[in-house]
């Protein structure tokens, strides 16, 4: 009878540490290390948008070894992994694949040393400054344990490599190339961000719009030449120019109602070659940002007229106003995100758990829904550890954003809460079917 009870407590003791085995988290821990190991490969081979074929190449070479069937080349240096699981949901989960011309100044060992050329006959520094090698990593990961854990789900899922984020041009040149006609249509499509705002162990996820509409304007003002000493046989764009910055912002301020979000930010101004001559013209770039329809478009009407008025008053020619890279607020569907939510709150707890606001960024995993009618949820992932986040609070400092030269996540708890997270919420999402479910009865 004793060796009876003790051989059955030493059988369920094997069985609670099996489970506890295939518990996505301890699943992570297990594998931390060379996941770390693959991240910091896509940490120090960045590539700019449109330009990710290595980066491609190596995450399709990681999703072949995971077992699922992979396609290349959609929509340019696109990757689609899909992996079938009997019946049920089919969800799609999304990384980008494109880092930022930005020379790494983060100091880290495996800081990115990569320059690519700069479209302007330089050459530029080229780095993950927004999260990327994360994203991409975490697909990886989470496709390895979706492969192995298959008696813990049921459907099918649809991993996506999109290229270009950065532009604002991957998600809709994948779409125009068939995704979701030479691959059926998923039901839903959930994808992760890096948040520099949020400590390790954390993520933050919100129902409804989350990023803005984004415009990029390009504006080139037309003038007349001529010698710095003789500016009255002249017209000079970059005076222009300077009434048209400052005339910009009179559209936030004076015709936007107060309180709906909206931004025109002047990024780039180029005019001119040396100190005393005045040049034939001048060039902007615009960003700007807003969520409602109406609002956007009165911006961009607002942009032109203000562009054309500036020129009006000087007697030059009219300028050139070219819109380009525009996408669609990114927007949380509610039932999904409020899933979501829940599975998050239970795995992680309810105080790792946060609602951020909405912000001004932009994200083309918008079109997904906008264009492909699919239900999205995007939720963020806390990226700087605990001991990290409160030296920056002593000194009473901001993290390093997105972007920024000096942003890097905290990789293995960053990764670890990032696998957890998603492979718990893909399972909830898609329960594993039942016996006779698997059987047609």
């Amino acid at each position: 009878m004793y060796r009876h009870t003790l051989g059955l407590v030493l059988g369920l003791c094997t069985l609670a540490a099996t489970a506890r085995a295939e518990d996505p988290q301890a699943w992570a821990d297990a594998h931390l290390d060379e996941i770390v190991t693959l991240y910091k490969w896509f940490h120090t081979h960045p590539e700019l948008s449109l330009r990710e074929k290595e980066t491609a190449a190596r995450l399709a070479e990681e999703w072949k070894a995971a077992g699922l069937d992979v396609t290349t080349g959609i929509g340019g240096h696109g990757v689609v992994g899909i992996l079938e699981n009997g019946d049920g949901p089919r969800i799609m989960v999304r990384t980008d694949l494109d880092a930022l011309p930005v020379v790494e100044k983060t100091e880290l060992v495996y800081a990115s040393t990569v320059k690519a050329p700069d479209g302007a006959g330089g050459q530029t520094g080229v780095m993950h400054a927004c999260g990327h090698d994360i994203h991409i990593t975490n697909t990886v990961a989470v496709a390895r344990y979706m492969a192995t854990h298959k008696d813990r789900w049921s459907g099918t899922l649809m991993f996506i490599g999109q290229p270009a984020e950065e532009r604002g041009a991957g998600a809709q040149k994948m779409l125009d190339d068939g995704l979701f006609t030479k691959f059926k249509k998923p039901d839903l499509a959930i994808a992760l961000h890096c948040d520099h705002r949020l400590e390790t162990g954390r993520v933050g996820i919100s129902p409804g719009f989350i990023l803005a509409n984004v415009d990029s304007i390009d504006i080139e003002i037309y003038g007349r030449g001529g010698h710095g000493a003789s500016p009255h046989s002249t017209i000079d764009p970059v005076v222009i120019a300077a009434h048209l910055i400052v005339d910009l912002q009179s559209i936030i301020a004076r015709e936007i109602k107060p309180g709906e979000p909206a931004v025109i930010t002047v990024g780039s101004i180029h005019g001119g070659t040396k100190h005393n001559i005045i040049g034939d013209s001048c060039k902007l770039e615009l960003t700007v940002r807003s969520y409602k329809d109406e609002t956007r478009k009165h911006l961009l009407a607002g942009i032109r007229r203000k562009a054309f008025a500036a020129a009006a008053s000087a007697g030059a020619p009219e300028p050139k106003v070219l819109a380009t890279e525009g996408m669609p607020a990114t927007y949380n569907e509610e039932k999904l995100t409020a899933k979501l939510e829940k599975t998050f709150r239970r795995v992680l707890g309810d105080k790792q758990v946060m609602s951020p606001p909405a912000t001004m960024g932009g994200e083309d995993f918008s079109l997904y829904y906008v264009v492909g009618k699919v239900p999205c949820c995007m939720f963020r992932l806390g990226t700087i550890d605990a001991e990290r986040m409160s030296g920056y609070e002593r000194l009473k400092l901001e993290p390093p954003s997105l972007h920024s030269p000096l942003f890097y996540p905290d990789p293995e708890p960053t990764l670890r809460t990032g696998i957890t997270a998603t492979c718990w919420g893909l399972m909830d999402l898609m329960p594993p079917a039942t016996t006779a479910n698997k059987n047609g009865k």
